[in-house]
């Protein structure tokens, strides 16, 4: 049995009446818990596999804001940031905590931004042990003297079996995660998701940091190499954030969240990692494969009755994830900081096959490419989705951005011109062919790329005898890349087919055009110059 003889606290000044306090359980402990209550079982990598119920991600349009004095003139309102009504927060708010009083309670007191000067400390009161110990896991942990004048700011209430009544309450459904700027609480309902806490957190800080600490957050991974270089690398899901980042010649910062200060360092926002593991190999990513031990949780994989786990099966979802402290990488930047930022990566898995698998951007290009975040989503994983269909969330992470996104992109032009640093834009996806046709980029070349990107292997400079400049795209792709066939620069080449090339890669840019349609009244000359150029026929 698990030993449960810690210190505990009062949860009476949250509303939270007459429950028995679990109290900064250690990781063991947590693990020991979920398996005794019949919540998860320990896979033969001896962590923790747990099945998240009906939700197996985030559900975008059950996330709201409070629209209150704070909030109402700051944030971007619309479908991504939906407006909920103060009063009626308050009183589902009531809902909940009279709902998790009288139960079993697991409290952990942790903080965001490994910066000191950003520091923001988190209460996270969770109604299950694994969900209090994927807290454990993603953020950053206090030590024992830090805990003795703990003071949270912030609050995450997470009860995934309270379901809401959504006519009464003012919610979409019975599941919602509703932010609250004045009284600095993420609540949290009817889903068992656990990215819904790191994600609320993190949109949190989105708001914070640009507004009142005049620093960009990102939804970005980063590493730092033995010259002191730090490397950033934004992509939406499934394009290789995670993987890339975590590179063994090079110190991993964090893989999902961090901020860009005035004095031009980069710090992590987390204290682990949430990788995706659909199709994990230990030949392909041998860091995040190592990182699967006792310690971490492994989310709605297979896995047969002697604990052994099939990354391929996807039959409970596409979204199979595992969460496990950052120190489960050997190779990590401690403390999680990184200067002297040299390199950006906007990475996006094209499943046209169009775009070229590397491309230098000019400060234009830069900017466009990340209001526009492009990726795709391939045939098969979404009902209804029968060829390649262009995906755009701005930002790289349109569903915690609470502001205009063209603010947090004029944060990162300024970021760029002060520091010089190259931008590149990387396509993991398809080559030679859309989906169906043609293949997935391998690994190991676009680490070439990036490789050769981050140790001066590409020129710096754009001309004509370093870079071919795109004609339906304007991207400069170089024409040269150590390690790389020559055939693997341009896509156009490798189709064989100068017509379906063309005809696929205008259809691309003409969807670029219309999804950047309701940013132009808000971008400047330069932005507006950076997307693909109108041709005229």
């Amino acid at each position: 049995m698990t030993n449960l003889e810690t210190k505990t606290i009062s949860l009476d000044s949250l509303g939270i009446k007459s429950s028995t306090v679990r109290y900064q359980l250690t990781s063991e402990e947590l693990h020991g818990l979920t398996i005794e209550k019949g919540q998860g079982k320990e896979s033969a990598f001896g962590a923790i596999a747990v099945n998240t119920g009906e939700f197996t991600g985030r559900s975008p349009m059950d996330r709201f804001i409070v629209k209150d004095e704070i909030t109402k003139d700051q944030i971007w309102w619309g479908d991504i940031n939906i407006p909920f009504d103060s009063e009626k927060f308050d009183k589902l708010y009531d809902k909940v905590t009279a709902y998790l009083s009288d139960k079993e309670v697991f409290v952990r007191d942790s903080y965001a931004c490994a910066d000191e000067d950003y520091k923001l400390n988190i209460r996270v009161v969770n109604e299950y042990p694994w969900s209090n110990m994927f807290a454990y896991n993603m953020f950053l942990r206090p030590t024992a003297e830090e805990l003795k004048d703990f003071s949270p700011e912030w609050t995450v209430i997470n009860a995934p079996g309270f379901m809401a009544d959504a006519e009464v309450d003012g919610t979409r459904q019975h599941n919602f995660a509703i932010l609250n700027f004045s009284r600095k609480v993420a609540l949290i309902g009817g889903t068992g998701y656990t990215g819904e806490i790191k994600k609320g957190i993190f949109s949190a800080l989105n708001f914070i940091l640009p507004v009142y600490k005049n620093t960009l957050p990102m939804h970005c991974s980063a590493n730092v190499g033995k010259d002191g270089d730090t490397a950033i690398f934004f992509g939406l899901s499934g394009t290789g954030k995670t993987t890339l980042s975590t590179d063994p010649n090079r110190s991993l910062i964090g893989d999902d969240e961090h901020g860009w200060t005035s004095e031009n360092t980069v710090f992590n926002f987390e204290g682990g990692c949430y990788a995706k593991v659909i199709d994990l190999s230990q030949e392909k990513e041998p860091e995040i494969y190592g990182a699967i031990k006792k310690g971490a949780i492994l989310e709605n994989i297979v896995m047969d009755d002697k604990g052994n786990v099939d990354f391929a099966d996807t039959s409970i979802t596409q979204n199979t994830r595992v969460s496990y402290p950052i120190h489960h990488i050997e190779n990590i930047r401690v403390p999680s900081i990184g200067k002297n930022p040299k390199n950006i990566f906007f990475l996006t898995a094209d499943a046209f096959g169009v775009l070229p698998p590397i491309s230098k951007l000019t400060p234009g290009q830069a900017a466009y490419h990340f209001i526009s975040g492009y990726t795709a989503k391939v045939a098969g994983t979404e009902a209804g989705v029968t060829e390649p269909l262009p995906s755009f969330s701005a930002c790289f992470g349109a569903p915690f951005m609470p502001l205009h996104p063209t603010r947090y992109a004029e944060m990162l032009s300024e970021k760029m011109k002060e520091t010089g640093v190259n931008v590149w834009l990387v396509n993991t996806g398809w080559f030679a062919g859309p989906y169906g046709v043609g293949n997935r980029m391998k690994l190991k070349y676009t680490r070439a790329m990036i490789e050769a990107a981050l140790t001066g292997g590409l020129p710096e400079e754009i001309t004509y005898e370093n870079y071919h400049i795109h004609s339906v795209f304007g991207l400069a792709q170089p024409r040269n890349c150590p390690g790389i066939p020559s055939e693997l620069l341009s896509q156009r080449q490798a189709w064989n087919n100068d017509e379906g090339y063309y005809k696929t890669a205008h259809k691309l840019a003409d969807s670029f055009r219309a999804n950047f349609k309701k940013f132009e009244e808000y971008a400047n000359e330069e932005i507006l110059a950076g997307g693909p150029p109108i041709i005229k026929k």
